[in-house]
């Protein structure tokens, strides 16, 4: 079936912890409804079907996609676009209205999770940005060679771990901010190291590696600079601190200036190569993915997907 493509496909993500998911979407629905915005909307059952309810919507024709959801949400999202002819992808435009636990790439363009009514005005003027993309190019465990696209960040090592110990936890903490507190907390005192050897531009780091954050956006305060339409990647190397250069770096980094702290070395590049990190955790926008075996390169896409911008 195709549609009017003036009418807007809405996708609402409701956080798994929320108690009443329902009084979330009944807010953006009556600022769909005030605005006058003809839509259809459907509700994700899970995170698998991201992709399979935004292939829907771009095999019917819409030409305007609203995401209710959070960065893992929106990663679904901009994969499923990305496998789709580059033409037929500049025809969509793609919307965020925040509702995840970090919501990190909402907060580079300053959206607010209570900003429902400010933000459907705004799409509905189709302002659109063209933003880049960044993509982790590697093997899994078959050999077979895969390729997975990031709005915000992959980190490798340290940050990757403390996603694993939250998933792991969240069931028992029943709060995924509980848990994502408890595990850093707990990763401070092992605090590991991962032999790394990564080729950045015309440096090579071959040596123990605390974390590494390869942003396309604020990379969740590790790449603060980084900007998702300049055609370049910011990359954060953390290398191994003591206890109180640890607590220093926590400390530089809630005050937003993490590059300051003197085991952090920052990169520009427009790719990254990972020639050895065997052992270390690989997450992507928040999530922990399947470790690649192997090199992994991890490079940009530029302006490849609509975003409608808020005022």
């Amino acid at each position: 079936m195709v549609i009017d493509n003036k009418r807007w496909g809405i996708l609402y993500c409701p956080k798994g912890s929320t108690i009443r998911p329902n009084k979330r979407w009944e807010r953006v629905e009556k600022a769909l409804r005030d605005n006058n915005i003809d839509y259809d909307y459907v509700q994700s059952e899970n995170t698998g079907s991201v992709e399979r309810l935004i292939k829907m919507f771009t095999n019917s024709g819409y030409e305007t996609i609203v995401i209710v959801g959070g960065d893992s949400a929106l990663n679904d999202a901009v994969n499923c676009l990305m496998q789709i002819d580059s033409e037929k992808r500049k025809k969509i435009s793609i919307g965020l209205i925040p509702n995840g636990v970090m919501n990190d790439f909402a907060h580079f363009w300053y959206m607010r999770e209570d900003d429902e009514d400010r933000l459907i005005r705004s799409f509905k003027r189709k302002r659109i940005k063209k933003i880049d993309l960044g993509c982790i190019r590697y093997h899994n465990k078959y050999g077979e060679p895969c390729r997975r696209y990031f709005l915000n960040c992959v980190n490798v090592g340290f940050i990757a771990a403390i996603m694993n110990i939250r998933r792991k936890t969240r069931h028992l903490l029943k709060s995924r901010t509980l848990s994502f507190l408890f595990s850093f907390v707990l990763m401070i005192f092992q605090r590991p190291d991962y032999k790394m050897h990564i080729k950045i531009n015309t440096d090579e780091v071959k040596r123990k590696v605390m974390t590494v954050c390869v942003g396309n956006a604020l990379g969740y305060g590790q790449t603060p600079n980084a900007v998702p339409y300049n055609g370049q990647l910011d990359v954060s190397v953390v290398f191994h601190s003591e206890m109180t250069q640890l607590f220093d770096g926590i400390y530089l980094f809630l005050k937003g200036k993490f590059l300051n702290h003197r085991n952090v070395s920052p990169y520009r590049t427009k790719k990254v190569e990972f020639l050895d990190a065997e052992y270390a955790m690989v997450g992507i926008d928040g999530r922990l993915m399947k470790t690649p075996k192997g090199p992994f390169t991890i490079f940009i896409e530029p302006e490849v997907i609509n975003f409608l911008l808020p005022d």
